[in-house]
């Protein structure tokens, strides 16, 4: 693979007198569900989790070479599938005369918006890992970027696929059934194919910020299909309404090839930033659009302190078939941010995203605070309201048979609330 060969060539690159640098964290993580879990194999109150990350940074010719590693490895009480270990990066980067190019395993984020990061596309997402989809993959890939008084440019060709991670049955919160290891692809080189991305960037000196990008290649995002059944228990579904004692139905992921093309706007003034992500994406099923776009106004020094009190507003809206589309297709973003500005790093941060067709609520409250230089501690909690009850096997198959799939909305993390705690260590 490329980042292989790129390795190699840095070992035997000379050191000028550069020290490595290493560091690292630890995590011990806990959660409590309030609700009893609809599935058996997942019906516990309590989970334990505990992750472990280090870095390697190595610098030489004057800095114009960089060298890093980051290992991460998560071990977790009840779901095997949330136990694994990733090189969330293990890149060299090579800085020119108004260019740069990056080689390895890396992590690239695309995006302005806080509901959902609809243009962020190169890396896969580990789902398993954290329910907000904001951990990522670490993606194989070859990066050149030139800087220009005109804008920044930017291409990459990935070589190599990655498959998002779901829960197991003894996850949660996790899907009605469970996820199958043995994906479908719709290119024939599966997860072999080089798929590539260009990205353009500019600041202007009015406080506009402006991104468009295009990417080809494997949907980071695939398609959950029913597995096929067998005759005999297509039959007993028919004839009695209910899958046979026994089975074991999964969803098979397909990972189509498609073409997306994003625009991300940013606008800064007087404590207001406007932000707007939007795509249009053909390749699964008809082409759609999507969009992302509200504001974050900032009041500093409230109270008469050192304090800042941010609200946010977003609008998140898609015309994705119905079957095939997020639950986020026609719904609202509301938040507030409590910045303390204080030595510990406090904030707080508290939002609901709330569907404006069926009056589904997904609340968040998120706050941390630091202890010292190495320790962090962290409390989250997390609500879906109004939502429906999650199909089972059979009612999903029925569905699928008679033609009147629909948008399951939240009801997939129905009676998944939850509460979290987080303890890091820094070393």
């Amino acid at each position: 693979m490329v980042w292989r060969h790129s390795l190699a060539a840095l070992l035997v690159l000379p050191s000028l007198a550069v020290a490595w640098e290493f560091r690292g964290e630890a995590g011990l993580e806990g959660r409590y569900f309030t609700q009893s879990s609809p599935y058996e194999a997942a019906d516990y109150s309590t989970n334990g989790s505990l992750y472990l990350k280090g870095e390697v940074f190595h610098e030489w010719n004057n800095r114009d070479d960089l060298f890093t590693f980051i290992p991460y490895l998560r071990v977790d009480e009840n779901d095997s599938e949330r136990t694994h270990a990733d090189i969330r990066e293990l890149s060299w980067i090579h800085v020119g005369r108004g260019w740069e190019s990056r080689v390895g395993i890396r992590k690239v984020f695309w995006g302005v918006t806080e509901g959902r990061h609809l243009v962020d596309i190169i890396n896969q997402t580990d789902l398993v890992d954290q329910v907000d989809g904001e951990e990522k993959l670490g993606q194989p890939m070859l990066n050149l970027s030139t800087v220009r008084d005109w804008g920044i440019v930017d291409l990459f060709l990935l070589p190599g696929f990655r498959e998002r991670t779901y829960a197991g049955e003894e996850g949660r919160p996790r899907t009605p059934l469970p996820v199958s290891d043995q994906a479908r692809y719709e290119s024939g080189a599966e997860d072999k194919r080089v798929d590539v991305a260009l990205r353009y960037q500019q600041y202007f000196n009015n406080g506009l910020e402006l991104a468009l990008s295009h990417f080809s290649g494997t949907s980071r995002e695939p398609l959950l299909l029913p597995e096929a059944l067998s005759p005999q228990q297509l039959q007993a579904l028919l004839l009695t309404g209910s899958l046979p004692a026994g089975s074991d139905p999964q969803l098979v992921p397909l990972y189509n090839v498609i073409d997306q093309t994003g625009l991300e706007l940013q606008y800064l003034n007087n404590g207001w930033l406007w932000k707007l992500e939007a795509i249009t994406r053909s390749g699964q099923g008809d082409r759609f659009t999507a969009l992302d776009g509200g504001f974050e106004y900032t009041q500093v020094g409230v109270f008469d302190g050192p304090a800042d009190l941010g609200w946010l507003l977003e609008y998140l809206w898609e015309d994705r078939d119905e079957a095939l589309a997020s639950p986020f297709q026609n719904d609202v973003l509301l938040a507030t941010r409590f910045t303390f500005n204080d030595v510990a790093s406090t904030e707080i941060l508290a939002g609901v995203i709330y569907d404006l067709e069926n009056d589904e609520k997904a609340i968040n409250l998120e706050s941390s605070r630091r202890f010292g230089n190495n320790l962090k501690a962290s409390l989250e909690a997390r609500f879906y309201t109004d939502t429906g009850k999650p199909l089972t096997a059979s009612e999903l198959y029925l569905s699928a048979l008679q033609g009147r799939a629909e948008n399951p909305g939240l009801s997939p993390v129905s009676r998944s609330d939850f509460i979290q705690a987080e303890v890091v260590y820094y070393f």
